[in-house]
């Protein structure tokens, strides 16, 4: 895809929020880079900061942090046709921080991006403030998200979380392989392909 194209997304993307002068946008596209991934390349490794806020023009991301054991957790997925808040990946600890990332962000799917740096990102906090709006929103999103995965893994059956899954990436449970969505939701590939069978089973029986 164009650079052109791609940057005129991102402000598309922003006046879903809020209005922009056309100033405003030429200074928005002027701070984005757009990047071509390739399936299982990593954008952001652990160990290493997170240097960028990254956009999902195309593809499919997820974030996942590992345990001592070697065992991958996604802890977040990001692709281009899901919510406005999902289409956006980075560790945000470490991205205003600068300190080392314990998280790693791969591409699931080849994909297209547009990333922002830090010095950049307030540049434009700066000089837009409503952008700056825009971003706590999107920051705010991601803190309900987390909240509300981390009651549920207190007090929810996984049969509940797949079923929260669904609503909150609904277009990602025919593109996921079992794998990566079990491992978001805690439990094996398995126990998710016997969730799947009793939800359509109970489907055919409520019908």
């Amino acid at each position: 895809m164009p650079q052109l194209l791609s940057n005129q997304l991102i402000t598309d993307y922003m006046e879903s929020f809020l209005p922009f002068e056309e100033s405003e946008k030429k200074l928005i596209e002027a701070r984005f880079k757009q990047h071509k991934v390739k399936r299982r390349q990593l954008i952001l490794r652990e160990g290493y900061p997170c240097k960028h806020y990254s956009f999902v023009v195309k593809g499919c991301f997820r974030m996942y942090g590992m345990d001592s054991k070697g065992t991958q957790h996604n802890i977040q997925f990001a692709a281009e046709n899901d919510s406005p808040a999902a289409r956006w990946i980075a560790d945000i600890g470490s991205f205003h921080s600068g300190k080392a990332s314990k998280l790693s962000i791969e591409a699931i799917e080849p994909g297209i991006i547009l990333q922002i740096e830090r010095q950049d990102l307030y540049f434009l906090y700066l000089n837009i403030p409503k952008l700056d709006r825009i971003f706590k929103v999107i920051i705010e999103n991601k803190f309900v998200e987390l909240q509300n995965r981390v009651l549920q893994n207190i007090s929810s059956t996984s049969q509940e979380r797949y079923l929260t899954f669904l609503e909150q990436y609904p277009n990602l449970a025919l593109r996921l392989p079992n794998t990566q969505i079990a491992s978001y939701l805690g439990i094996t590939p398995e126990f998710l392909s016997k969730i799947r069978k009793d939800i359509s089973v109970e489907g055919k029986i409520q019908q």
